[in-house]
Parts: structure tokens; C-alpha cells; sequence
């Protein structure tokens, strides 16, 4: 029985990320109240190598060019991430890499 507290995530893991962590796509729960903050978080904590790379040492955002995209809507990024994601979203972590 699922708690009406607690809400389920996948999280797609692309490019750099999908390296470091050695695989596609995990499932986290993380409390209806925490934010893409706590999720960030909860990456950091399964994966410390994403520090410096793509998570800021907070371990709370990201560094700049990455981000989160909502169930594979490129028009609905996160860019509040003090927001709170809803059960069942699928985040995918995008790095726009530049170079010039």
C-alpha cells in the first residue's frame, strides 16, 4: 500500500550521467513536500561522482546547463526547483553542453 505521503519518480540519466552512474534510469520516493532541491539531493547522495560535474557542491542544484526536463516535455524544463514534482513524473537529466 502506497502512503498518500510519499510520491514516486523516475529519473533518465543522459550523457554524462549515464556514464558516472553506469546506468539508464532509476526510481527514487522522495515525501510530497520535498522539491527537485531534495531530488537533486538524493542524486548526489547515490551518485557523490556527479558533485563538481554536474551537481554544485551544495548538493541542491545543479551546475549551469543542466537540468531537469518533465516527462519528456523539452517545453516544460524545471528551472524553480524549489517547486514540488508530482507522483509518477519521469525527470530527465539534460546537460546542454556549449562549446565555441
Amino acid at each position: 500500500m502506497t502512503s498518500n505521503n510519499v510520491i514516486h519518480l523516475i529519473v533518465e540519466l543522459t550523457g554524462i550521467a549515464k556514464d558516472i552512474a553506469g546506468q539508464k534510469e532509476i526510481q527514487i520516493e522522495i515525501a510530497s513536500d520535498e522539491t527537485y532541491h531534495d531530488v537533486v539531493s538524493r542524486l548526489a547522495d547515490l551518485y557523490p561522482n556527479l558533485v563538481n560535474i554536474l551537481i554544485a557542491p551544495d548538493k541542491k542544484n545543479f551546475l549551469s546547463s543542466n537540468l531537469f526536463i518533465i516527462n519528456d516535455e523539452m517545453t516544460e524544463p524545471v528551472f524553480v526547483m524549489d517547486q514540488h514534482p508530482n507522483d509518477g513524473d519521469r525527470l530527465t537529466l539534460l546537460s546542454v553542453m556549449t562549446g565555441g
